[in-house]
């Protein structure tokens, strides 16, 4: 007001631009991209948190979300009211929540403790009654965002077959996550969205195929500093592996150079995730875990050794993240390697014997007759 004269700058970003798709009554579609594609914004606009700058949405039926667990939840409440308030929330009448109240109670697991307030929940407890709440919306469209990754394993089996069951009866689902492996299990076709757009629609094998190949495109890109995420108050200079390849039983070693910054005040510390070739995070080497924090007074040099762990077959890139209370340089992708279809086990039993799980362990069975001695 006090220049009228003067423009001000901006710089305008479409999270989404030119998406335009149609979904059969009953299809469950899986929505996989990287982060910072628009998949989340695109369910916001569907389930009409957002409105959309340009174009136009038809929706033939109620929709319902899962976007965030526990959205309604308030901790003085007890679960038996907040299974009311949380389903008002997210669209549900009083009939409705009346009619599916036994069924929601059943499938969390918290009948004990019904007229607890959820306050003195434990974080498992807290969760399972929040998604057992979203999960009986009775709508023709459900839309979800990355909740089956919370609970423990059990659980999330659980709200998987539930989720299934759910396509299976002819409502339509649109499932955002990066684990591709429930985007398999519970995914009848796929869309694949690159910066905003949409680059592919159809069977869920062909977008998790670009869903891969987006990988090693974007760590070529990667390997420019300047164009990583993070503040850039310190960069990694570099990520080299000791081997290109290893066996499944193999200590994976990992060099990591990080430059100087004398401006800098306080200690950092740098985390590293192994991630296998769908993006799922398989194990995260955190140097707070074992008390390493490092001055950014002097360039540090790094070597990371990762024991015990028995990846299955298959590629594998590495992300390094710089850190101190926020990320100072976030490099994905920084490292590939492949561990080599060898079994570490000393008896060949076949492909089925190794075909479920992330990784493979270091076990062993002792079998003795029942009240005898161990044999």
């Amino acid at each position: 007001m006090r220049h009228p004269l003067r423009r001000t700058r901006f710089e305008e970003f479409r999270a989404l631009d030119d998406v335009s798709f149609d979904v059969p009554w009953g299809e469950a579609v899986g929505i996989v991209g990287r982060n910072g594609a628009g998949k989340s914004t695109l369910l916001k606009l569907l389930t009409r948190i957002t409105a959309p700058t340009h174009g136009r949405i038809e929706l033939a039926g109620r929709i319902g979300s899962l976007l965030e667990v526990g959205t309604g939840f308030h901790p003085e409440l007890t679960g038996r009211e907040n299974i009311f308030l949380s389903g008002s929330l997210l669209g549900m009448n009083r009939v409705e929540i009346r009619r599916q109240f036994d069924s929601i109670v059943e499938f969390s697991g918290v009948e004990k403790f019904l007229d607890t307030p959820v306050k003195r929940y434990s974080s498992g407890m807290y969760v399972r009654l929040a998604f057992a709440v979203a999960a009986h919306l009775e709508t023709e469209i459900l839309a979800i965002d990355e909740v089956l990754a919370v609970g423990d394993a059990e659980f999330q089996a659980k709200s998987l077959a539930k989720m299934r069951d759910v396509a299976k009866d002819g409502r339509t689902v649109l499932y955002v996550s990066h684990q591709m492996q429930t985007v398999t299990a519970l995914c009848t076709s796929a869309l694949y969205l690159e910066r905003g757009r949409l680059s592919y629609y159809g069977p869920v094998d062909g977008a998790l195929e670009r869903y891969r190949a987006s990988f090693s495109a974007f760590a070529a890109e990667q390997t420019d500093a300047s164009r990583r995420a993070g503040t850039g108050e310190l960069r990694a200079r570099s990520v080299r592996l000791a081997e290109e390849s290893f066996e499944p039983a193999e200590d994976k070693i990992l060099e990591i150079d990080i430059d100087a910054n004398t401006a800098m005040i306080g200690q950092y510390f740098v985390s590293v995730h192994v991630n296998d070739e769908n993006g799922v995070v398989v194990v995260q080497c955190d140097s707070r875990n074992v008390g390493v924090w490092l001055d950014p007074a002097t360039p540090q040099s790094l070597t990371l050794a990762i024991r015990d762990l028995w990846l299955k077959p298959g590629r594998y890139t590495v992300d390094v993240f710089v850190c101190k209370t926020g990320v100072l340089d976030s490099w994905e992708g920084a490292a590939v390697f492949e561990v080599l279809p060898v079994s570490p086990y000393p008896v060949l039993a076949g492909d089925e014997a190794l075909a479920s799980g992330l990784v493979l362990s270091d076990y062993s069975y002792q079998a003795r007759p029942a009240g005898g001695a161990a044999g």
